[in-house]
C-alpha cells in the first residue's frame, strides 16, 4: 500500500513538473545558464570586448551545438513584441556568437503569456551592431535629445533632475 501511494505521489510531482515546465514557455533543452532565482550571481555576463558589449540573459539553453539566449518579461502583456525587447535578445544573441564562436539560430522572448522567436540572422547582427553605434555616438554627445512623451519613464530616469527635457 505504501509503495502504492508513493507511487501515485511520484506521478502528481510529474505531472505539475510538466505542467509548470510548458506553461514557463521554455522550450525543452538543457538549462546551460541562468540568471534568475537563487544562481543570479553564479553567471558571468557575456562580453564581446570588441564591441564593448556585455549583458546576462535570463536563460541560455542548449540545442545541439548551439546556445539560445532566452529573455523573460513576466510582467508583459502583448500581442506582438516590444521592439526594445527584441534588440535586447539580439544582443544577447550577438554576445553568444562572439563568446561561444558559434551563433545562435534564434532566441526566444517571453512574455507573461506568451513566447516569441527571434530568428538571428547576419542582417539583424548588423543592426544590433549600427544600434550599439549609435548610441555610443549619443552618449558622447555633449547634448541628447529626450527619445520619448512618456513621463512615467522620465520620472525613472537617473537623470531626470537635471535634463533640461524632463517631463515630470
Amino acid at each position: 500500500m505504501a509503495t502504492f501511494v508513493l507511487l501515485i505521489l511520484a506521478l502528481l510531482v510529474l505531472v505539475l513538473a510538466l505542467w509548470m515546465r510548458r506553461r514557463s514557455g521554455l522550450p525543452w533543452a538543457k538549462i546551460v545558464a541562468d540568471d534568475v532565482g537563487e544562481r543570479r550571481d553564479v553567471q558571468r555576463a557575456l562580453y564581446a570586448r570588441r564591441y564593448g558589449l556585455s549583458g546576462k540573459p535570463d536563460y541560455l539553453i542548449a540545442r545541439g551545438r548551439a546556445l539560445i539566449p532566452v529573455e523573460l518579461k513576466p510582467g508583459r502583456r502583448a500581442e506582438t513584441p516590444y521592439e526594445s525587447d527584441l534588440m535586447q535578445l539580439a544582443a544577447y544573441c550577438v554576445l553568444v556568437e562572439e563568446t561561444h564562436d558559434i551563433a545562435p539560430p534564434y532566441g526566444i522572448l517571453r512574455y507573461a503569456e506568451r513566447s516569441f522567436r527571434l530568428s538571428y540572422t547576419p542582417e539583424l547582427r548588423d543592426q544590433v551592431l549600427d544600434l550599439v553605434d549609435e548610441m555610443r555616438e549619443v552618449l558622447e554627445a555633449e547634448d541628447c535629445a529626450r527619445s520619448h512623451q512618456q513621463a512615467q519613464r522620465c520620472a525613472g530616469c537617473g537623470f531626470v533632475h537635471v535634463c533640461d527635457e524632463a517631463l515630470v
